[in-house]
């Protein structure tokens, strides 16, 4: 049975709260109204879309995690962080990030993103890199979206580092590729 506007927008409160996850399709089928008027309700009780409410969980969950660096100071936004295991980020290749010639990204940006990837996965007060083997393996161009994706696959070496490998990807395409040497503060972490 249908609930009236007020009721409805009652459930739709408590809904998003307990499943900040759900789509707008999902509760138009829950309410059975269409998805117009969820996306109305919405605005109307000021609850914000999918992607801001997902990036709003992120970002509070992980400010109490990363350690390394602020989270503001990591390029791209971090989807998810495992510290010392993984972690993945996305950037969207705006204007701002090509070359105004040939709408191709400068190679920095794609770097920063794995490099502040690495940083963040180290739970550590203090992780800089030591050293840095990285690889383009195509160009990315403006409109793209690129996935990094970090993994730790060595702990403490016979230095005291950590070694952080990190791929990119627009789709499934490898876009490049690095290996990170991670000096940590606290040799108790590593």
């Amino acid at each position: 049975m249908r609930k009236n506007k007020k009721e409805r927008q009652q459930l739709l409160q408590e809904t998003i709260g307990e499943t900040p996850f759900i789509t707008d399709e999902e509760l138009a089928d829950k309410f059975q109204v269409s998805i117009q008027t969820i996306r109305l309700d919405r605005l109307e009780l000021s609850i914000p879309e999918l992607r801001e409410r997902i990036k709003h969980v992120a970002e509070k969950k992980l400010d109490d995690e990363v350690k390394s660096l602020h989270i503001e100071e990591v390029i791209g936004e971090i989807i998810d962080l495992q510290l010392d295991d993984s972690a993945i980020s996305i950037l969207e290749i705006k204007k701002e990030h090509v070359f105004s010639r040939n709408q191709i990204a400068r190679g920095h940006h794609l770097f920063a993103q794995a490099n502040s990837l690495a940083v963040a996965v180290i739970n550590d007060e203090l992780a800089l890199t030591a050293t840095a083997n990285i690889r383009f393996t195509r160009q990315v161009m403006e409109n793209e979206r690129v996935i990094a994706k970090a993994k730790v696959v060595k702990g403490e070496s016979e230095k005291g580092r950590t070694t952080v490998e990190v791929n990119s990807y627009v789709g499934s395409e490898l876009v490049f590729s690095g290996e990170f040497d991670m000096y940590r503060s606290n040799p108790a972490q590593r």
